[in-house]
């Protein structure tokens, strides 16, 4: 078969299989979201290991190193562009603010016409997203040949922050009763902007990526808390048993 399946690809692969697992959950129903976040957390936690664990093994040819590269960005335009997109695209069609609109002046367009701009915005996200992989490979390659070592500071926002920033934001739609859609819209479109920005992100290191694991697991208890006070899990599964 084609392709390499030695435990280096393994988060990789997972990180995938997460984030297509997660757009099926956001966009299941009514929309879910909120539980597409942990798998949205779960493909940033593939991330912050996924190279240090290919990088453990001894001897990997060039044609092994190009591929886990390659399908490090295909991966992550999925989990950090995509993913958060459909999150997005879930909430517009819950939108109660929307909603309100077309039935304050009693016309449906209002809600579609707004819909659209907003699925517009996060279409822009995702855009974003593959310039933003795109232009890291290609220049990561050009200064592995002219400098060598390892890169201190990166150019724009990491996509991979996605994985920390929504989860966050979702948090924001349950300990709130207000509708976020807006809300959520306008930072998809900030990080997106932020992606394709000449600011200068330094690299994390041990302990930063060991932060920001800590500061996902605090979300993953808080979501968890809520699930188990509301009935967000019954809902979703009472989705899956009605069909």
């Amino acid at each position: 078969m084609l392709g390499f399946y030695d435990y280096t690809t393994l988060l990789t692969y997972l990180s995938l299989l997460s984030a297509c697992t997660g757009i099926v959950v956001s966009l299941a129903g009514q929309g879910h979201p909120y539980m597409a976040s942990f798998f949205l957390l779960f493909c940033g936690f593939c991330d912050a290991f996924d190279g240090k664990v290919a990088r453990t093994k001894k001897g990997r040819t060039r044609m092994e190193c190009d591929y886990g590269i390659q399908i490090d960005s295909l991966s992550d335009l999925v989990a950090f562009g995509v993913l958060p997109a459909c999150m997005g695209g879930a909430l517009i069609l819950d939108s109660t603010y929307l909603k309100g609109l077309a039935e304050l002046y009693r016309d449906r367009w209002f809600f579609v016409i707004g819909a659209l701009l907003l699925f517009a915005i996060l279409l822009l996200y995702v855009l974003a997203a593959m310039i933003r992989l795109a232009w890291f490979n290609v220049t990561e390659e050009e200064r592995q040949r002219t400098e060598g070592g390892v890169r201190k500071y990166y150019t724009g926002l990491p996509v991979t922050s996605a994985a920390l920033i929504f989860p966050v934001v979702m948090l924001a739609q349950y300990l709130s009763v207000a509708d976020i859609s807006l809300f959520y819209i306008a930072v998809a479109l900030l990080t997106g902007l932020a992606f394709v920005s000449k600011v200068q992100v330094p690299k994390p290191g041990l302990r930063g990526i060991l932060a920001m694991i800590a500061v996902g697991l605090v979300i993953v208890a808080v979501m968890v808390v809520l699930m188990l006070t509301t009935s967000s899990t019954l809902s979703f599964f009472s989705i899956f048993i009605s069909h």
